[in-house]
């Protein structure tokens, strides 16, 4: 191979998947010379005359002498023969590799033929298709935008799967690494046995007598589950046989899942049937969202996003910004563990706040929805959860993670705990050391102690009286939510004010919650008890718009229903005492939460040194406050907020560095920062991934003398899904471009 192009490539095997993959080297000029093999002399013939293949051989060791990459795209059950045919003619530095739905038995058939299988060895399996066959079927772009796993074996040369992963690359496909017996095992879960039951349901219903009426009044259901039926018998046959040992598995777990489901049924189990069908649509629709990149699983990173916003405009008429992002979180883990049915309206249908409600489901509590911001929790109570089926994945939420850690030291099973790169780098010690104190085995990773978090099952809490050496709210959670199942008094005493959503939200469910200044304290042993929850709207996400409103003349905008929690207003606060004209309107209690509509108008801004008492009580909207401060006259001043270097962001440097990239001077230190206000200018910033710097940047435009472009900008899902809908029809000129 020179230059991304190989000298000559064999392809044994001209169906739909040997003459695609010879169309898109001839497309993309991938290779000088293409040589084809197959059994019949007229599907040799065809393929010379259409031009899939400069040359064809019925025997396959014509077409492989000289060859620097063999692509093996013939039936699996043909693999060992086939080697053994070519064995003698290939090209010592020869690349081999395929197109096998089934990879245990090709290296197995390589290890008879080669003994020690040579280090161009490349095993592979497109993930493509389509229900046409042969030669004529073949298509340039079948490979696009589909999946190709590869599974190197210990002898696989790097430079020989890097050579292989590029020209799958260069087909437009994506390329996956997994160890042979996984490939097996994942492809018999999610292809084999599909296949498996369409063929079957199929047959059982033609054998049926009223076989004819059956199909005749079919719906689209049945034919979109049954088309797979119409496969290649021969092909299938020999999969079940190559993959038997992973499908019998597959097939044995349905099988018992089926019973199971049979029973429930049977007994009028409604519950039952309910947990089944709400975890099936939930996945479903989870795994589709995940593929599209829009899911909170691990590939919302393969979309990226980014903000345009043009300079200029004000923010007007009224509001209502998404539900509040704590308060979610908590109605999931508490109604999870309470008795009964707790009911929940508002719910923030974000990244984060799904994150926690797939932890649960997988922790089998039956969770309907959410459905605009409705959900039905039925709770399992204090001893309910059941071990999860895999590590729990909590994206992008510290919240979901620290939480969760006080919830499953307590459980009986084990569990882990992973997040994607920006969770993966947030210290989780701070709540890991209380909890060891209580008694829990918790392991963190590495030196920092990062996710993954590993929690042992199994293990008696004790209560414990622990001073907080940092404020923290997650923190404080985690300990109490632990205190739950601990024998005797949890005390946590906070150096500062935290927001007090937990201590609200238990006593709401019935718990017994102790405060007394600082400290905090539950008693173990206690009971949950179902109730109902109107989740208000985000004062986090709210902020932005009171920011903007402030800082762009003529603004008049009413935020409604907004949470107005006593440990959540220092945005109010600071924004007034900076000269902002912020006005409370209805104020209520809704649920044991204090909520108001705020009217916000245009002001004169000015820098002050900002209250370290307020710090605390406005840790999350600093980044949308130092805009503020931007946009004041004169120099606003931080300091007692090192927390916010270990958010999803250093938000101190981050910030920073993108109001320098718009002329502004902002130094920052090792606990806050100094800026001083001024013009803003135009320029691209960098929001690392973080949805409250992405935000905070995109109100800076309504002030600023040019457009603002905002990289990275996918994880605003996170917090505030309609970021972009919302802040348009208020009046901010933000448009966004997407990329694969």
């Amino acid at each position: 191979m020179s230059g991304g192009r190989f000298r000559k490539v064999a392809i044994i095997g001209l169906g739909l998947i040997g003459s695609s993959f010879a169309r898109a080297l001839r497309d993309l000029d991938l290779a000088a010379e293409i040589t084809g093999s197959a059994r019949s002399q007229k599907t040799c013939a065809l393929a010379e005359e259409i031009g899939v293949v400069s040359q064809s051989f019925r025997n396959p060791a014509d077409a492989v002498r000289g060859a620097d990459l063999v692509f093996l795209a013939m039936p699996v059950e043909s693999t060992e023969a086939v080697l053994r045919a070519i064995k003698d003619d290939l090209a010592p530095d020869a690349i081999i590799t395929d197109g096998g739905s089934t990879k245990g038995n090709v290296v197995a058939a390589a290890r008879r033929v080669f003994g020690a299988l040579p280090r161009g060895f490349v095993p592979g399996h497109p993930i493509a298709g389509s229900e046409q066959s042969g030669v004529l079927a073949g298509r340039p772009d079948l490979f696009a935008r589909h999946k190709v796993i590869l599974t190197p074996v210990p002898e696989s040369a790097p430079e020989a799967v890097a050579k292989v992963r590029a020209i799958w690359q260069a087909m437009g496909a994506e390329v996956l690494e997994m160890p042979v017996e996984r490939h097996d095992a994942v492809l018999a879960r999610t292809s084999h046995l599909p296949h498996l039951l369409a063929f079957s349901l199929v047959d059982t219903l033609a054998r049926e007598s009223e076989n004819l009426d059956i199909f005749r009044y079919a719906a689209g259901g049945f034919r979109d589950f049954t088309r797979i039926a119409a496969s290649d018998p021969v092909m299938w046959r020999d999969i079940f046989r190559g993959n038997k040992t992973a499908l019998l598995s597959a097939l044995d777990h349905f099988t018992d899942d089926l019973a199971m489901l049979r029973r429930a049924i049977e007994q009028d189990d409604s519950e039952g049937l309910l947990g089944v069908f709400t975890r099936a649509k939930a996945a479903r629709d989870h795994f589709t969202h995940m593929l599209a990149g829009t899911a909170y699983a691990k590939t919302m990173k393969q979309k990226d996003i980014e903000y345009r916003v043009q300079p200029g405009g004000k923010l007007a008429g009224a509001v209502r910004v998404p539900g509040d992002k704590s308060i979610s979180h908590r109605s999931i883990m508490l109604g999870s563990l309470a008795d009964g049915v707790t009911e929940v309206t508002g719910f923030l249908e974000g990244e984060d706040a799904l994150a926690t409600l797939q932890a649960f489901r997988d922790m089998g509590v039956v969770i309907e929805g959410p459905h605009d911001g409705e959900v039905r929790i039925h709770g399992v109570g204090v001893t309910g959860l059941k071990p999860p089926p895999g590590p729990i994945y909590c994206g992008n939420s510290g919240t979901s993670m620290r939480l969760l850690s006080g919830i499953l030291s307590a459980q009986s099973f084990d569990s882990v705990m992973t997040g994607d790169p920006s969770l993966s780098k947030r210290p989780m010690e701070r709540v890991a050391k209380p909890l060891r104190q209580m008694g829990a085995e918790i392991q963190t990773t590495g030196e920092r102690g990062t996710p993954p978090v590993t929690i042992k099952g199994g293990r008696q809490l004790k209560g414990i009286h622990y001073d907080m050496p940092v404020a923290s709210a997650q923190v404080k959670s985690g300990v109490l939510l632990a205190g739950l199942w601990a024998e005797g008094e949890t005390v946590v005493t906070e150096p500062a004010p935290t927001r007090d959503h937990t201590e609200r939200m238990l006593r709401g469910f019935g718990y017994e919650v102790s405060v007394a200044g600082p400290t905090v304290a539950v008693r173990g042993g206690g009971r949950l008890r179902a109730t109902r929850i109107d989740v208000p709207a985000d004062i986090s996400s709210a902020a932005f718009f009171m920011v903007g409103a402030s800082i762009a003349p003529g603004s008049d905008i009413t935020l409604q229903h907004v949470g107005i929690n006593p440990t959540r207003i220092g945005v109010i606060n600071i924004l007034r005492a900076m000269g902002g004209d912020l006005t409370l309107l209805n104020e209520r209690e809704v649920g044991g939460e204090p909520v108001a509509d705020i009217r916000i108008r245009s002001a004169r801004l000015k820098g002050i040194r900002i209250p370290e008492d307020q710090v605390p009580l406005a840790i999350d909207e600093f980044p949308a406050l130092f805009i503020a401060a931007a946009c004041a006259e004169g120099e606003t001043v931080l300091t007692g907020a090192e927390e916010l270097r270990v958010k999803e962001s250093d938000r101190i440097q981050v910030m920073a560095d993108g109001l320098a990239i718009l002329g502004i001077d902002a130094r920052p230190t090792p606990d806050g920062i100094v800026i001083q206000g001024g013009q803003l200018g135009a320029g691209r910033v960098v929001s690392h991934g973080d949805h409250r710097i992405a935000m905070s940047f995109a109100m800076a435009a309504l002030r600023a003398s040019g457009p603002i472009e905002i990289e990275d900008c996918a994880n605003v899902a996170t917090s505030f899904p309609d970021f972009t809908g919302i802040a348009r029809r208020a009046g901010l000129l933000v448009s966004v471009q997407e990329k694969d």
